[in-house]
């Protein structure tokens, strides 16, 4: 049977490794920078919110240029918690459905609706990595994007997707902090 110890330096093994994440948050800043500046074209909201999907097959490979170049592990063999930050990433596709049902049926709010679920996928991560900049951060990229869409006119909603950029930058540097205050605290445990 695995102890909750184990299961924490577990937590820490990952954490150190994949430095918390911080690759996925830089690519998603960038992500949503492009998002924002698409809202900001003279097209349809549903053409705008077709390129949004568009761009967001681009996550995965500036998260992989920004691994190598911070050099995090994306693979941790030796560590059984490793394959869950894959799953819970999956986790939202499942959530996709309702996005194309605002795709199809209200297309202003597919913004807001993107950025819900983006916000509301990290609150897992935070006991993932045993931080609580996820979770912090997820409610409110969540709860944020929609108490602006409801103050914002439609010609202001690519407002949301800045708004999105600028908590992603604020997640990765909360996460660069605590991935070093880790790593200290790991380092004086395992001095002699």
């Amino acid at each position: 049977m695995i102890t909750k110890t184990q299961i924490d330096a577990l937590r820490a093994d990952v954490g150190a490794k994949a430095k918390n994440g911080i690759d996925f948050i830089l690519a998603a800043t960038i992500i949503w920078i492009m998002i924002a500046v698409i809202w900001m074209l003279p097209f349809s909201a549903y053409d705008r919110s077709v390129f949004t999907f568009i761009v967001g097959s681009l996550l995965l490979p500036l998260a992989l240029g920004f691994s190598k170049l911070l050099k995090t592990s994306w693979k941790i063999p030796d560590n059984p918690l490793q394959p869950l930050g894959l799953w819970l990433n999956f986790a939202q596709l499942f959530y996709f459905p309702f996005l194309i049902f605002v795709l199809l049926k209200n297309p202003d709010y597919f913004l807001m609706t993107y950025a819900i679920i983006t916000g509301a996928h990290f609150f897992p991560y935070s006991w993932y990595y045993n931080n609580k900049a996820y979770a912090v951060m997820a409610g409110i990229i969540s709860f944020g994007s929609l108490l602006m869409t409801l103050r914002l006119t439609s010609p202001d909603f690519h407002l949301a997707g800045f708004f999105i950029a600028g908590c992603l930058l604020i997640l990765a540097a909360w996460n660069f902090v605590l991935f070093h205050q880790q790593n200290k605290r790991h380092a004086a445990t395992s001095e002699p």
